[in-house]
């Protein structure tokens, strides 16, 4: 089993990894796990914003390589790190429960007791996420935004330490998993195994959340359908109620200027986990659940389809187009 990042970025994902470990030795007693930490070239390259690098699989290149040599069996990973495409021979065999998947803003010390709204003309705030920065400016337009990189020990540092960030906008999840309550691939994670390795398919299989995966399906398929990436401001949020999915996306300018959003919804039964589900070419936006039915798996991946058009029909790929144009030149 490997967990993504060297020695200076693993406190988090050793946690995840421990975590995921924990379950299935809780289940699998008798089996003995391995951890193997490794690192890719998004833990590597620091110094460039994750838009700018042109990499699709910056977390997960690496780590797929030992999949394939099977040095490893299955990686844990953040979902937001995972595209919504992997390279053929590989698949998301478990997503487990999903944790707050909100973002947080953390102050620098002499701002502790600000919001955004009160920090003072032209404070820096940092994010290495377009799709924040693009939502964020709108919203705050006397504020400026700048890429910042590293784990979190490295960016809450920066934060401490040096005076050019305000405050710094992180997954409310990992703030969490690490214990650092007081400063609050977003919230969920999936483990990558090869898709063909039907043992470590059913060995894995009995983590997925029913509920997180159906809301991910639809989310990976809007992402999808729309090309979203790190080089683009694209969002998307899914909620659950009485049988209802409802899902809500959007896309944004760079400047946060311009934007489309819209909500739809999808009656979406959820099923008990370990129900009988497909067993020809089950993958839906590279997730495998032979144990969920795959009507819902179905509905949820139609949602995600649907939204992503309706947004297209108002415009969106304009917008995402200039986007990319604009990040690409600057």
């Amino acid at each position: 089993m490997s967990g993504n990042g060297d020695a200076a970025a693993t406190a988090l994902a050793r946690i995840q990894t421990d975590s995921v470990v924990a379950t299935l030795k809780a289940l699998y007693p008798s089996l003995q796990f391995e951890i193997i930490a490794m690192s890719t070239t998004g833990d590597k390259i620091l110094d460039t914003a994750l838009s700018k690098i042109g990499e699709k699989s910056l977390f997960t290149k690496e780590l797929e390589h030992a999949l394939e040599k099977n040095e490893v069996d299955l990686v844990v990973h953040s979902l937001k790190d995972l595209p919504t495409v992997l390279p053929p021979g590989f698949t998301i065999g478990a997503i487990c429960k999903r944790e707050n998947p909100h973002d947080a803003v953390v102050f620098h010390p002499k701002f502790v007791g600000k919001t955004l709204e009160t920090l003072p003309e032209k404070s820096v705030v940092g994010t290495s996420s377009l799709r924040r920065a693009a939502q964020l400016q709108r919203k705050f337009s006397h504020l400026e935004f700048r890429s910042i990189r590293g784990n979190l020990n490295t960016r809450l540092r920066k934060l401490d330490e040096q005076q050019e960030f305000s405050a710094i906008i992180l997954a409310t999840a990992g703030l969490q998993r690490m214990g650092w309550h007081n400063r609050v691939g977003q919230g969920a994670l999936g483990v990558e195994v090869r898709a063909k390795d039907q043992d470590i398919l059913d060995l894995v299989g009995v983590l997925h959340d029913p509920e997180t995966l159906l809301r991910c399906i639809a989310e990976r398929a809007f992402l999808r359908h729309l090309e979203g990436g790190c080089s683009v401001p694209v969002a998307v949020h899914t909620a659950m109620k009485d049988g209802q999915l409802y899902l809500t996306g959007g896309v944004w300018s760079l400047d946060g200027s311009d934007s489309i959003q819209d909500t739809m919804q999808a009656t979406i039964h959820v099923p008990a986990q370990h129900e009988d589900g497909p067993e020809d070419d089950p993958q839906l936006v590279g997730i495998t659940a032979r144990n969920i039915p795959r009507g819902p798996q179905l509905a949820a991946q139609n949602l995600g389809i649907s939204l992503a058009n309706l947004l297209l029909s108002k415009g969106a790929k304009n917008i995402l187009d200039v986007a990319r144009q604009l990040n690409d030149t600057h």
